[in-house]
């Protein structure tokens, strides 16, 4: 299965295995909590989706490398206990705690989270003292003498064989202890993560062309060659942060993080194009409705991989625009929410008259409720930061809401107010500002995508290329939040014109008469 359906697995697995009855014990004992093993290609994304699941249902992620452990750090160290047996002394050999199982209740005790994931990534690829461990380990669930804590799933990872040559299988006793799933390599559905994620869109728009280059592994005399999604993600990271320096990406710098010379060849071509692309056809100029002269003309005339990337650079510029507006209805949403609270705590309520000594005291704490509560919003992210709980996108989300409800205060110590209840009205109006600014990011997305119909319409009328323009908007995370609240004629003109296209070719396959 792809990589997306694994981390749903998971997810409902989570659930069903942290589900409690009326006396809040666990609805199935631990026995019977398979241990899940996700056997897949390296940099499919086995790893970073324990982080997304973690985050997402709230509970606690202790993560291990096995292969960088011994049978000690593992297992504990030996010492020697007097005990007694059948009236006898003896000494016996005892074990120290676990690392790994120290690990988990130190996690516990630094987050409060009772609940969490202990992930084991590359579980085949251990030492031959270690690998009687691992085998102890997924069929009981402990290392050595200790058990892993009740509420702690066990999710571990491991490559193929052909990836690794230092793979051991598992036995069948192990196997039948275990939920195996066989995780694939999906461009689909990593593409929807990457719009969503924010990988570079010449990477995104390279591979949508070039998609037996998303994640190729080969042997060859030379060693081994490969292309990952880890490789283009990381790789993505380093373009954006070179764009930002003004430096550029070359064909040795491709090499690095993708190494299957012709695959990193071909995209540092690629990207020679893409950016001379840019600058050919200036884009930020057709979405303001002023195409350079001479564009048309030279589209008709262009190759179809120029053409496909014109497509791609104006998907990539609008989405930039819809992230946006999307970004900022989040914002507003957040803090809207915490005003709300903020005036139901009563903070903005004036005491009854009593002269400029009350009025005062009503201002105060007026600030004070609005301090206290901003306080507690960032304490309370701050905390879920550290605990690993928050998304790069969610920790984004909370610094921007943050920032904007600390101007607001500032604004409020600077001015005078007879009362709380005009201190209140002054943060209205201060939202209501940043409202109407969302409404002209909005109107100003709205317009370069009217702009964008415009453009295609002229050079890609019935074209494949406007059947890749509409399908891109289709799947974009940040272009579907953004048109489920914009009403744009053209877009659902050529939505029904594309669906009916494609009813009518299913139909034919069935019937047999598909050309």
């Amino acid at each position: 299965m792809n990589i997306k359906r694994a981390k749903q697995e998971i997810k409902d697995s989570i659930r069903a295995y942290l589900m409690k009855d009326a006396y809040g014990a666990y609805v199935m004992p631990g026995i019977r909590q398979r241990p899940i093993l996700l056997i897949g290609p390296p940099g499919v994304g086995k790893t970073q989706i324990m982080e997304q699941i973690s985050q997402e249902c709230q509970i606690g992620l202790v993560a291990y490398t096995i292969t960088h452990h011994t049978r000690q750090s593992a297992i504990g160290l030996p010492f020697i206990e007097q005990k007694e047996f059948g009236g006898k002394e003896y000494r016996a050999t005892e074990y120290t705690m676990s690392e790994i199982v120290a690990s988990v209740y130190e996690k516990i005790r630094s987050t409060g989270l009772a609940e969490g994931i202990l992930f084991i990534d590359e579980i085949n690829c251990v030492s031959e003292t270690l690998a009687p461990t691992m085998l102890q380990f997924l069929q009981g669930k402990s290392f050595g003498n200790h058990q892993i804590p009740e509420g702690w799933i066990i999710v571990a990872a491991g490559n193929p064989p052909e990836y690794n040559k230092s793979v051991r299988e598992f036995d069948i006793v192990t196997l039948d202890r275990i939920r195996r799933i066989d995780v694939e390599p999906d461009f689909d559905v990593w593409k929807e993560y990457a719009l969503q994620a924010g990988v570079h869109p010449a990477i995104c728009s390279y591979l949508s062309v070039r998609q037996q280059n998303f994640c190729r592994i080969e042997t060859t005399v030379d060693g081994k060659l490969f292309a990952t999604p880890r490789g283009w993600e990381d790789l993505s990271q380093l373009m954006e942060v070179y764009s930002c320096l003004g430096m550029t990406i070359d064909r040795e710098i491709v090499t690095e993080y993708i190494q299957f010379p012709k695959i990193a060849r071909d995209f540092a071509s690629y990207l020679e194009l893409y950016w001379k692309y840019q600058k050919d056809y200036q884009v930020e100029d057709i979405l303001a409705g002023r195409t350079p002269a001479g564009v048309y003309e030279k589209l008709e005339r262009a190759a179809f991989d120029e053409r496909i990337s014109v497509t791609g650079l104006l998907i990539s510029a609008l989405n930039e625009q819809f992230r946006k507006v999307c970004q900022k209805e989040e914002q507003l949403e957040l803090q809207m929410k915490k005003l709300r609270e903020l005036q139901d705590s009563g903070a903005f309520e004036d005491e009854p008259a009593g002269g400029q000594t009350t009025c005062f005291k009503n201002t105060i704490r007026g600030i004070n409720g609005y301090l206290e509560m901003l306080d507690k919003f960032r304490t309370d992210w701050e905390q879920r930061q550290e605990n690993g709980l928050l998304s790069r996108r969610e920790l984004f989300l909370c610094r921007e809401v943050s920032e904007a409800l600390e101007k607001k205060l500032l604004i409020l110590k600077t001015e005078d107010f007879k009362c709380a209840k005009d201190m209140w009205k002054r943060i209205q109006k201060l939202f209501a500002t940043e409202n109407d600014q969302y409404e002209e990011l909005s109107a100003e997305a709205g317009q370069k995508l009217e702009y964008a119909f415009d453009f295609m319409e002229a050079v890609f009328a019935g074209s494949q290329e406007m059947v890749l323009f509409m399908t891109e908007l289709n799947t974009g995370f940040y272009s579907v939040k953004f048109l489920q609240e914009y009403e744009c004629e053209r877009y659902y003109q050529y939505n029904k014109e594309l669906l009916f296209s494609e009813e009518e070719r299913e139909i034919g396959k069935l019937l047999g008469t598909e050309n």
